[in-house]
């Protein structure tokens, strides 16, 4: 039984921010199970201080998957779940355990300006649409992201 949704939305705004909302949601899970691979992989002089400082990043990346995923949900569309479904929208690459601890903080580094940038692309339509529940959901998870990126740039001696 189709149920009408009348949120203040038309089914066209409804669609494109989800699908913001959505490529955003497969950034963060990329980004959340490369993170938690090296805080397991990670060695070196830093192991123990990176260890915690990835454990600390990819917790809250976890808490952060659910909130976009019920916030698309909210809006009357489907959110991704798939492996393959999230590899089609992210552009993060897998990680790779070989790397030394410095190419993962870089990498990692980089990764979190990119899902900066894809949740500023998703404001956009949220903002058109009067959409301040997303508006406010993206607005936490760049600046979330930010200060990740921040954290990382720093441990690599930048500013």
């Amino acid at each position: 039984m189709a149920v009408k949704i009348d949120t203040g939305f038309s089914a066209k705004d409804r669609a494109a921010i989800a699908a913001g909302l959505s490529k955003l949601l497969a950034d963060t899970y990329a980004l959340y199970l490369k993170t938690h691979g090296y805080h397991w992989n990670v060695r070196g002089p830093n192991f123990q201080s990176l260890h915690v400082l990835f454990e600390g990043q990819y917790q809250e990346q976890w808490a952060a998957l659910d909130e976009l995923a019920e916030r698309i949900r909210a809006l009357g569309e489907l959110a991704p779940q798939s492996y393959s479904a999230f590899a089609n929208l992210t552009g993060i690459k897998d990680g790779d355990p070989e790397k030394g601890w410095e190419d993962m903080v870089s990498e990692l580094m980089r990764d979190h300006e990119a899902v900066c940038a894809t949740a500023r692309a998703a404001f956009p339509a949220a903002e058109a649409a009067g959409d301040q529940a997303t508006m406010d959901l993206l607005t936490e998870r760049f600046t979330a992201h930010e200060k990740h990126a921040w954290m990382l740039r720093a441990t690599l001696g930048g500013k």
